[in-house]
């Protein structure tokens, strides 16, 4: 692949994915949340993120999941977390990197991803911050720094190991950068009270922290890659089988919201996710929410295409975290629960009514 043709194997420096480790009960589980078809659940248990509102939460105050109900149990600031929590049956749904979802499909999940729901663009990109004034200006400055990101093993991670190998790190060198765990709202300050040398900081964040001023970009995922969709959520496959309806409206419900945050006007999208913050009262500042710009999403409705996942296929593989010709992209997603049509449909631009109700 085009996009990997750069790369060279680099060290294992660290189980990939360490959150998803699981057994043999815990991938044979299933959700818990349905029954046969004819009975299928309407109520759908998820994570959110504190300060944030994700697709689902948008599409639900829409209007656009009809009769089925979202059920929030709780923020996480992990996407393998969160899609762990999906194969196990503690949520029905989640979501997470690609190279996240491949990798716990190879460790045999019964889980399907559905829907895109983010990616990379020119307005939706994550970077690596560093001070002004720092002396990092290259990969190989990075050697025994810190790096400070939401998660480990998955996208800024990634973004990570992808920028040292295309800067002909060595595997002992890539071995001395030290990524590190850092909840996404302590990023700026950590990398400002230089506690990290380096801070991974996307959208609302970033822009936030760019406005203070005193940092600058070493790289970006965009111009790393560009354009792509880049992560999924997921669902068991168990939930999928019993709860077919049910899933057909979740999914096509986040498609019509992807493409109404596409064509109604900035300004309007971010007024209506402060009003789903203040509406859900979890005493969570809405200021951070004037800087979104997008969603992010390639494909239109968010409609899954191998090439999005054969990325990180090849890249697991060169890792050697997965053994070549382990799982093959068509086997980890379907589009089949994802009805969304601008044909025979309300528009995107109109939602079913302003409450959601």
């Amino acid at each position: 692949m085009s996009t990997l043709s750069k790369l060279t194997t680099p060290s294992s420096r660290r189980q990939f994915l360490t959150l998803l480790g699981l057994s043999a009960v815990a991938v044979s589980c299933g959700t818990g949340g349905g029954g046969a078809a004819k009975n299928q659940t309407k109520t759908l248990r998820y994570q959110g993120w504190a300060g944030s509102v994700i697709l689902p939460e948008l599409a639900a105050d829409l209007g656009f999941l009809e009769d089925v109900k979202l059920k929030w149990v709780g923020n996480t600031i992990s996407g393998p977390q969160d899609i762990q929590s999906a194969a196990t049956g503690q949520v029905d749904f989640g979501g997470a990197f690609n190279g996240a979802v491949v990798k716990l499909a190879a460790r045999k999940a019964p889980i399907k991803a559905v829907i895109s729901y983010y990616g990379v663009d020119k307005a939706a990109y994550s970077g690596f911050y560093v001070l002004k004034d720092s002396p990092l200006h290259s990969a190989r400055d990075l050697i025994g720094k810190k790096v400070g990101m939401n998660t480990l093993g998955a996208h800024a991670e990634a973004m990570l190991d992808i920028y040292l190998q295309r800067h002909g790190l060595s595997r002992a060198d890539v071995k001395k950068v030290e990524p590190l765990v850092v909840p996404p709202v302590n990023i700026e300050q950590s990398l400002r009270q230089k506690q990290i040398q380096v801070g991974v900081l996307g959208d609302i964040l970033r822009d936030k922290a760019l406005q203070t001023g005193g940092i600058r970009p070493l790289f970006t995922d965009y111009e790393l890659l560009g354009n792509f969709s880049a992560g999924t959520y997921v669902v068991n496959d168990r939930f999928l089988k019993q709860n077919p309806d049910t899933a057909r409206t979740f999914v096509t419900g986040v498609a019509r919201a992807i493409e109404w945050a596409r064509v109604r006007p900035r300004e309007e999208v971010i007024d209506r996710q402060i009003e789903i913050v203040k509406k859900r009262g979890r005493n969570e500042s809405t200021a951070p929410l004037k800087y979104w710009k997008s969603f992010g999403v390639a494909e239109t409705a968010g409609r899954i295409t191998d090439k999005e996942l054969q990325l990180w296929i090849d890249w697991l593989a060169q890792r050697g975290d997965i053994e070549k010709g382990q799982v093959k992209a068509s086997d980890l997603y379907t589009n089949e629960f994802n009805a969304y049509s601008r044909k025979g449909k309300p528009s995107p631009a109109e939602p079913t009514s302003k409450s959601g109700s």
